[in-house]
């Protein structure tokens, strides 16, 4: 199979169990799809294991992929952050974590010329150090762009729940930010 064919027809060597279409999509989404995985993860190991376990997900269920609906790129992400969230939430502590309800919750300040210092790996770095709940909510809202609806819904939480999980979030970073900026 050459590099060269449309993601119509390496779809249909996948639903056909072509090993060749299989490794193609895989080589040629790998980049993308690690790039979401590392948003959910701690380390790159724990990275690996979810985009094998998301395109272990993409084999099986590539015949219910729909063009219609959206690109194959749309879809492989959705796929790749449900299977991190499954992964955030499979550590311990996601799960207890205190429901709170609250209407509103204030964003600290934070100084852009310090966030603008730091480059993408120390900021993945620190966002990779929030508790699960924390580190899920920021990673959908923040760079996801999901909102609090479609996060508390996702993650089983209320919307106030996750309000405060992005504003702890926002406290730690900036916590780590100034930290960072004054060694």
């Amino acid at each position: 199979m050459s590099d060269q064919l449309t993601i119509e027809t390496i779809i249909d060597g996948c639903i056909a169990n072509n090993r060749k279409a299989q490794e193609l999509l895989y080589r040629q989404n790998y980049a993308f799809a690690m790039v979401i995985a590392q948003r959910y993860s701690r380390d790159e190991a724990d990275a690996a294991d979810i985009l094998s376990h998301a395109f272990v997900k993409v084999f099986r269920s590539i015949k219910t992929f729909d063009p219609s609906k959206g690109s194959f790129k749309t879809w492989l992400k959705r796929i790749v952050i449900n299977e991190g969230l499954d992964h955030i939430k499979s550590r311990k502590k996601f799960g207890d974590e205190i429901e709170l309800e609250m209407e509103t919750v204030a964003a600290p300040n934070i100084n852009n010329a310090a966030i603008e210092q730091l480059d993408a790996k120390e900021l993945m770095t620190m966002i990779q150090q929030l508790p699960p709940a924390t580190h899920a909510v920021f990673v959908l809202y923040a760079v996801d762009g999901y909102n609090h609806r479609e996060i508390a819904e996702k993650l089983s939480i209320s919307e106030g729940t996750s309000k405060w999980h992005l504003s702890e979030a926002r406290k730690f970073l900036q916590q780590k930010i100034l930290h960072e900026n004054f060694k």
